[in-house]
């Protein structure tokens, strides 16, 4: 049987497939039967920003008893009760995976400003997190912040992270950078030790009666997972740090070409909210059918033999690619 053992974060996975975070990462009956179903680590439910400072208000309220001073405040936050239940819960958590786990435990914050992020993430740490994934989930709407100063921002805040704490850092981007490459290399330089391609941000709808914006929820699907695979392949010998594919892994193919491209890991979410934790093991056994029949040895002998560096044509993950899309399309209709 194939190795399947990799590296993700200095940490050693006893599989590539990382369960992401999710509701059914958020309690320890779920996190154990992730790692009996092959898990190879899993990453919490992230802690958010707007649950701290909400936390925060509401110790002020009760303080300040009788005050309406903060009423509009308090109804602008979003309720995430349902989620997770706040900063002790889940440091809580944190505590039960890790001594119950016997497979790596990843926190995650979801949010952009220092602050109170540099206090939780040692908290976090303290708890027991082998790696903690920072999800710089942010849509820069603001037309007065240009693109260098937003990435001035990233750069500030992994630094001071990493000078907070210890674990391990992985970044979970979204892909709306000009020079992504760029950016990648100078995360890695303030410190990240791995990156993950790519945040999937939830799109609002509009419903045309009400006029209301509408928040929509539709899970991945495998064609999803091109453009990660293009920048894992893009960045993968190029950047020192870990890299972990997201968005659109569905099957034991998708996890080989997220391994060819250069990924250490496959993350996955949609695939298991949609067919349960058990699907992990029919994709673990499709990933040990494909490397079996092609006599791969290993994950660490396949990860990266796709990539941009190890192509006959690296160009094909460049502009080229779209030149022959086109032709290949208008070849159809050629009698």
């Amino acid at each position: 049987m194939p190795d399947l053992r990799t590296r993700y974060l200095g940490l050693e996975l006893r599989s590539p497939l990382v369960a992401s975070s999710s509701p059914l990462t958020s309690d320890l009956a779920g996190l154990r039967h992730l790692e009996a179903c092959g898990a190879g680590a899993v990453v919490l439910p992230s802690l958010f920003e707007e649950q701290l400072e909400h936390e925060a208000i509401e110790i002020h309220r009760m303080l300040e008893s009788g005050s309406e001073s903060f009423a509009e405040a308090l109804s602008y936050f979003p309720e995430l009760d349902d989620y997770n239940t706040g900063p002790e819960h889940y440091l809580e958590l944190v505590q039960k995976a890790k001594a119950s786990l016997g497979i790596p435990v990843i926190g995650s914050l979801n949010g952009f400003s220092p602050g109170g992020w540099i206090e939780h993430a040692r908290r976090i740490e303290q708890a027991g997190a082998d790696a903690l994934e920072l999800n710089l989930y942010l849509v820069a709407a603001d037309p007065e912040h240009d693109a260098a100063t937003i990435e001035a921002g990233y750069l500030e805040l992994v630094r001071s992270l990493r000078a907070a704490v210890r674990i391990p850092i992985a970044l979970k981007l979204g892909c709306y950078f000009t020079a992504l490459a760029h950016t990648a290399r100078e995360l890695a330089a303030a410190g990240a030790d791995g990156l993950v391609l790519f945040n999937r941000f939830y799109q609002p709808d509009l419903d045309l009666e009400t006029l209301d914006v509408l928040p929509r929820l539709s899970l991945s699907t495998s064609e999803e997972m091109r453009l990660p695979l293009r920048w894992i392949a893009i960045l993968h010998g190029r950047v020192p740090c870990s890299l972990a594919l997201t968005t659109g892994v569905h099957s034991g193919e998708d996890v080989v070409k997220a391994l060819l491209a250069g990924a250490d890991v496959a993350m996955m979410t949609s695939a298991l909210l949609e067919h349960g934790a058990e699907h992990l093991r029919r994709v673990e056994r499709r990933l040990v059918e494909w490397m079996s029949e092609r006599e791969y040895e290993s994950v660490a002998q396949l990860r990266g033999s796709a990539s941009q560096k190890n192509v006959a044509d690296p160009t094909a993950f460049e502009r080229a690619n779209y030149l022959r899309t086109l032709k290949s399309y208008a070849s159809r209709f050629r009698g």
